[in-house]
């Protein structure tokens, strides 16, 4: 029961990964590289200023700055220095390693015996407070990315991702665009990495190695076990996937694997998902699964 509840826990903490992913992966059809630097940079930003002392949430609204201003960093290199959106990406993403260092002060800084924002929900038992956290996040995180997609300037966003020269014909400044949605995205990954942080007990500069494996998998296995969705069911689809994704990992687990193997067994996991569709239409899946329940009725 515990392992489920931890899976759940996780799920939800780490969905808020693949949220902030979806922005610029999904909507801006920009793979950003600088995940992987912003999010041990929330975590580092975050432990560092909770190891002085300063208050858990306002080392996590911190670490949104932080995620906000190296996203910043990638659009400015990409929509003003015209570099190629991956190599933007990768050049914040190898800065980010020694800003990280610089902040932490050493490659792997503790949490023991400092309070966290899951010191207050100590009482509850063992593995409800990531649940706790972890749906609050997600549903104010989701609610605000409703809110902003359906307002005038998130539906110009939308069409900055879906035809560029369109919005630029519209009077849509897709510079300006791009910038705010790597900022906003990156911000929300910087979350996401301080309060994995805090749950874990520590920041470590390694750490964020292979996360836009993860995040991808959240969204993947959101579209492929859910479907065509509309956009606030997609995002709360990306949660479930998140979930799902934790249960799957869960499982590989039990059957012997180490925890050593986890990043190929998440990229093994990735690469099915994204598979599956094609599996799904080589083999007339769907024919079948119609045919059976008719057979049913």
């Amino acid at each position: 029961m515990n392992m489920i509840v931890s899976a759940i826990g996780q799920g939800l903490l780490w969905g808020i990964l693949g949220i902030a992913l979806f922005l610029t992966f999904r909507i801006l059809n920009f793979p950003d590289m600088t995940v992987e630097g912003t999010f041990p940079l929330g975590a580092a930003t975050a432990v560092s200023l909770i190891t002085r002392g300063v208050s858990p949430i306002l080392a996590t609204l911190a670490a949104f700055i932080a995620g906000a201003l190296a996203g910043g960093i990638t659009g400015l290199l990409y929509t003003k220095g015209k570099i190629p959106i991956l190599l933007s990406g990768i050049l914040v993403m190898t800065a980010c390693l020694s800003v990280n260092l610089r902040i932490l002060g050493s490659s792997n800084v503790s949490l023991i015996g400092k309070r966290t924002i899951f010191s207050p929900f100590a009482g509850l038992p063992e593995y409800f407070d990531a649940v706790f956290i972890g749906l609050t996040m997600v549903v104010i995180v989701t609610l605000i990315m409703i809110y902003f997609l359906q307002s005038n300037l998130g539906q110009a966003f939308i069409v900055t991702g879906d035809n560029p020269t369109m919005a630029q014909s519209i009077g849509i400044r897709t510079d300006q665009m791009t910038n705010m949605g790597l900022m906003f995205s990156n911000g929300l990954i910087a979350i996401a990495g301080a309060v994995i942080a805090q749950n874990n007990g520590y920041a470590d500069i390694n750490m964020g190695i292979g996360i836009i494996v993860i995040a991808l998998a959240s969204i993947i296995i959101g579209e492929v076990v859910f479907g065509e969705l509309t956009m606030n069911q997609r995002l709360v689809a990306i949660t479930l996937g998140s979930i799902i994704y934790r249960f799957v990992l869960l499982i590989v687990l039990q059957l012997g694997f180490s925890t050593n193997d986890l990043n190929l067994l998440s990229a093994i996991i990735l690469a099915f998902c994204l598979m599956l569709p094609r599996f799904s239409q080589a083999l007339h899946l769907d024919r079948v699964m119609k045919k059976g329940l008719f057979v049913n009725d």
